[in-house]
């Protein structure tokens, strides 16, 4: 193999491993989160609601709560062994930060802020696991 194709390759073997370390990397969970599984969880505490029950397949999805039936994107500002601070904007305007607090796996705290329908909002909801996701459920929206 000449010195200029064994380079190429070279490159695209690098470039590949690369991308693969960088999709693993997205994919893990913050690390606090990473004691709380996916299921069904019900929120309390959120104002003008009662109980609210939602299916998630990503904990990080509580995040975002008061947007949740939003597609926003996500970033993780500080994320310890016991919560994880996240910053989320969505694509008609509204925008949050929450702490994910880690009470247990199967409990968290959920301290959000942000603008919703263009007023602010601030408020202290409880997470609770409850148990698994049924085969056709989806994640509800309230």
């Amino acid at each position: 193999m000449s010195a200029m194709r064994l380079g190429k390759a070279l490159g695209i073997t690098t470039a590949s491993v690369a991308v693969a370390l960088a999709l693993c990397a997205a994919a893990k969970p913050p690390l606090a989160l990473a004691q709380a599984a996916p299921g069904l969880w019900e929120v309390t505490g959120v104002p003008g609601a009662k109980v609210i029950r939602q299916c998630l397949g990503d904990v990080i999805a509580l995040a975002q709560f008061e947007h949740r039936s939003e597609n926003c994107e996500r970033h993780v500002i500080r994320d310890g062994p016991s919560s994880t601070v996240v910053d989320y904007s969505c694509p008609g305007g509204g925008f949050g930060r929450t702490e994910l607090g880690v009470i247990t796996p199967r409990s968290l705290r959920i301290d959000t802020q942000g603008i919703s329908g263009d007023l602010p909002f601030h408020y202290v909801a409880q997470a609770r696991r409850v148990g698994d996701c049924a085969t056709h459920q989806t994640a509800s929206r309230h």
